[in-house]
């Protein structure tokens, strides 16, 4: 799982208040039926449910990930970093500067994120949209973690979230693909996100994060991502509560001012 999607998992974690009242573990076919409940009380309507969970089974490779991965939270920056970023990923971010100039221009006038952030974020996480944005059915992926009951209730909202996704009409169901967490698209949203934080920035009706590049990078600067803002000291992966004050500082836009502009990846350098 790649830094930016541990950043909004953390920052899901952090701010997530609505409580679910689907039972976790016990039988899967019950567990969805009360799930198929929660979202027809958030608004979903009956057919987005139908088409969504009818059939829906549990993932056992989706579980094993999951508990596979806490090497993770182990690594410092420099020791995660120098398995993500070399010359041919910095090269290719240089000309991807330049084949974008304009929109990102445009998006840093108006959200205040510097082009060689937005296209660092996008290099790492997709290796810039031509890399492994996940091949997993997202509302299969989030039904079995939200049945897992080890972070239940953030998984059923992720849940309902998706479901939002496919009833605004901004993905069909067969788009709704992503990876072991249930991220989403070219910069890997986790759903919430996604609705939270998703901009139609090419102006077709439509957030579309898998496809459309000026959706993708308009909505990753909005509002300026956490990982702009200062790391901490250690600069190592933090436990979920120690990382807390560090996400409402940043998405309460305390940490803007220490967003730099990396000269690795500009163009001039």
């Amino acid at each position: 799982m790649h830094v930016l999607r541990l950043v909004f998992l953390l920052c899901a974690v952090a701010f997530a208040t609505p409580s679910f009242a689907a039972r976790c573990g016990g039988d899967f076919n019950t567990f969805i039926a009360a799930m198929s409940a929660e979202a027809q009380a958030a608004g979903i309507s009956q057919g987005v449910i139908s088409q969504a969970l009818s059939g829906v089974t549990q993932d056992p490779a989706v579980l094993n990930f999951d508990r596979r991965q806490r090497g993770t939270f182990n690594k410092s920056f420099e020791q995660y970093v120098s398995t993500r970023v070399g010359p041919g990923r910095i090269n290719t971010g240089r000309a991807m500067m330049q084949r974008h100039a304009s929109l990102l221009s445009r998006i840093e006038q108006q959200f205040g994120v510097p082009p060689q952030i937005v296209v660092a974020i996008w290099g790492l996480e997709s290796d810039f949209g031509k890399g492994d944005i996940g091949k997993l059915p997202v509302v299969r992926t989030l039904a079995t973690m939200a049945h897992d009951c080890r972070r239940s209730e953030l998984f059923q909202g992720e849940l309902l979230a998706a479901l939002k996704i496919l009833q605004r009409g901004d993905l069909p169901l067969r788009d709704l693909i992503g990876a072991y967490a249930g991220e989403i698209g070219q910069t890997q949203f986790l759903p919430s996100s996604y609705i939270k934080y998703g901009v139609d920035f090419d102006g077709n009706g439509h957030v579309d994060l898998r496809h459309s590049v000026p959706d993708v990078l308009a909505s990753t600067c909005w509002p300026p991502p956490p990982i702009c803002c200062t790391l901490p000291a250690s600069r190592t992966a933090r436990p979920m509560a120690k990382a807390a004050p560090i996400s409402k500082r940043c998405a309460s836009g305390t940490g803007r001012r220490s967003i730099a502009r990396p000269s690795a990846i500009s163009p001039t350098s």
